[in-house]
């Protein structure tokens, strides 16, 4: 649990009891207070909710990746020891795929000897 879940709560709790405080003796300046400090609260509240939530599906995404790599990794070493001529096409071609992609626009294309007397 967030530390933010936890002060949230402890300041609606506050903001509460403030506003009811305010609200009973007719001081209209503490009511006020107590509600922005209950508003307050159930925001912070919110963003500890939410901080857990991504904590939790982080931690989901992780352990699934973690699963997939386990069962995938026997099964991808049996496919390249069955077949290793096409383990290495395949990872030929990704790697020339990847060279175009990132030596694309590094260098300016080159210019044709006619180039210079056909521009004006």
């Amino acid at each position: 649990m967030d530390s933010d879940r936890v002060k949230g709560a402890a300041k609606e709790a506050l903001g509460k009891v403030e506003g009811a405080f305010g609200q009973a003796t007719g001081d209209a300046e503490r009511e006020a207070s107590g509600n922005v400090r209950e508003a307050e609260g159930i925001v912070q509240n919110t963003i500890g909710q939410a901080k857990d939530a991504v904590r939790d599906a982080a931690g989901s995404a992780v352990n699934a990746t973690r699963t997939i790599y386990q069962e995938g990794t026997g099964a991808v070493a049996a496919n390249v020891q069955e077949r290793p001529g096409s383990a290495l096409l395949v990872a030929g071609i990704i790697g020339f795929a990847l060279g175009v992609i990132f030596t694309k626009g590094s260098r300016p294309a080159p210019r044709r000897p006619w180039d210079r007397y056909s521009r004006a």
